[in-house]
C-alpha cells in the first residue's frame, strides 16, 4: 500500500484484493455487539470537506469512530475557508495541529493530489472525491459489494472481478464515480461497458480500459452488474439531453429492462438516486438492488482503507488465536488486534 489514497488507478491488484480482504474482516467487527476496536487509538483523523456530503462524510465518520480514532470534522461553510483562506493555509492549520490523517472532498479536480504532494501537511491523505476526477472508496466499496454478490462472501477471499461484466449507465462525462470504477475494476479484471448519450460521454474516453456503447437493452441481457448513475445537473451548464421522459425512455432501468437481465445479475447506485429517471420505483425496492448494502460495506471498505494507511499491512482482526498480531518486525503493535478484544 503507498502512503495516500488518491486515485483508484494507482491500486494494484494485490493493493485492491489487501484493501477488500480486509474489508471482509472489518464487516465482521461491524456484525457484533460493540463495534468498535482500538485500532487507531491516539491518532487523530480530519475530515475536510469543501463540497457537501451526506454518505460519504457520514461513512467515514463512522468508520473512524469505529476504529477508535479521534476525529475532527471540518466543513467549508462556517469556516475561514468561507472568509478566503486558501488549501495552502488551511492545510497548515491542520499540520499544526499534529493530525495524522486528513480525508478530503474538494471541488477542484486534483486537490487531494496537491495536498498529499505539496509538502504542506505530514499526513496520509484520502480522497474523498474531488471535482469530476476520482472518488477511490466509493469504487472499492462497489468492488466490495459486487465480489461478495457475484464471487460469494466466503469464497471470495483472495479472489478478485475476473471475467465479470460491468455496465455502467449515465452521466460518465460528469461521474468521478464512473471514472474510479472503470480504472478499479479494470485492476481487478472485469469487464466494463460504459453505456451513455453521445452529449454525455467524455472526451478520450478511447484511451480509458473500457468499451463503450449508445445502446442500454443490447448490453442488460449479458451484464453480470449495472450500475446507474445520478445525472448531475449540478454540474451542467448547457442541455445535455432534449427532457427528463426522454432520457428515461432510453437509459433509465426500470422493471422490463430489470427482467432481461441475467438472473445472478444485480443493480447499483452510488446515490442519491432520481427515482422515475435514471431508476425505477419497482427496481430501486427490488432484490436485485444492492443501494443500501453499499452503504453498510462503505463503512467497512473505509475502516480497511483507514486501519492500511495509519496501522499496518497485517490482518486487522485475527480469528484464530486470541492474541495481539505482530508487524513482520515482531514487536508488538498497538494497532491490530484479535477477534476478542474490543474497547
Amino acid at each position: 500500500m503507498q502512503r495516500h489514497l488518491i486515485s483508484a488507478a494507482d491500486l494494484t491488484r494485490d493493493d485492491a484484493v489487501l484493501i477488500l480482504d480486509t474489508a471482509e474482516e472489518m464487516a465482521r467487527v461491524g456484525d457484533r455487539p460493540i463495534k468498535k476496536l482500538p485500532t487507531l487509538r491516539g491518532r487523530t483523523v480530519v475530515n475536510l470537506f469543501f463540497e457537501d456530503s451526506t454518505r460519504t462524510r457520514i461513512s467515514f465518520e463512522a468508520a473512524e469512530k469505529r476504529l477508535s480514532a479521534d476525529v475532527i470534522n471540518f466543513s467549508a461553510k462556517g469556516s475561514s475557508v468561507s472568509k478566503g483562506e486558501s488549501l495552502k493555509d488551511t492545510a497548515q492549520t491542520l499540520e499544526a495541529m499534529g493530525v495524522d490523517a486528513v480525508v478530503i472532498r474538494h471541488g477542484a479536480s486534483g486537490a487531494p493530489y496537491r495536498l498529499a504532494n505539496s509538502g504542506w501537511i505530514d499526513a496520509a491523505v484520502i480522497n474523498a472525491g474531488d471535482g469530476t476526477h476520482q472518488h477511490p472508496t466509493q469504487a472499492l466499496l462497489d468492488a466490495f459489494t459486487m465480489r461478495r454478490r457475484l464471487v460469494g462472501r466466503d469464497d471470495g477471499l483472495g479472489q478478485d472481478l475476473a471475467g465479470k461484466r460491468i455496465t455502467i449507465v449515465g452521466d460518465v462525462l460528469h461521474s468521478r464515480v464512473a471514472r474510479s470504477n472503470v480504472d478499479l475494476l479494470h485492476t481487478l479484471g472485469a469487464e466494463v461497458t460504459l453505456v451513455a448519450p453521445p452529449t454525455l460521454v467524455p472526451v478520450g474516453v478511447e484511451t480509458w480500459p473500457c468499451e463503450v456503447s449508445y445502446d442500454l437493452d443490447s448490453t442488460l441481457p449479458k451484464s453480470d452488474a449495472v450500475m446507474m448513475l445520478r445525472v448531475q445537473r449540478e454540474r451542467m451548464n448547457a442541455a445535455f439531453f432534449p427532457t427528463e421522459r426522454e432520457y428515461a425512455r432510453r437509459y433509465g432501468l426500470d422493471g422490463d429492462r430489470m427482467r432481461r437481465m441475467p438472473e445472478h445479475a444485480i443493480v447499483m447506485h452510488p446515490g442519491p438516486m432520481v427515482r422515475g429517471m435514471e431508476i425505477s420505483a419497482e427496481v430501486a425496492d427490488s432484490e436485485r438492488c444492492t443501494v443500501v448494502e453499499q452503504v453498510a460495506n462503505g463503512v467497512s471498505v473505509r475502516m480497511a482503507v483507514l486501519y492500511l494507511l495509519l496501522g499496518g499491512n497485517e490482518p486487522a482482526v485475527s480469528h484464530t488465536r486470541p492474541s495481539v498480531s505482530h508487524h513482520p518486525s515482531s514487536e508488538p503493535s498497538a494497532h491490530t488486534v484479535s477477534a476478542d478484544e474490543e474497547n
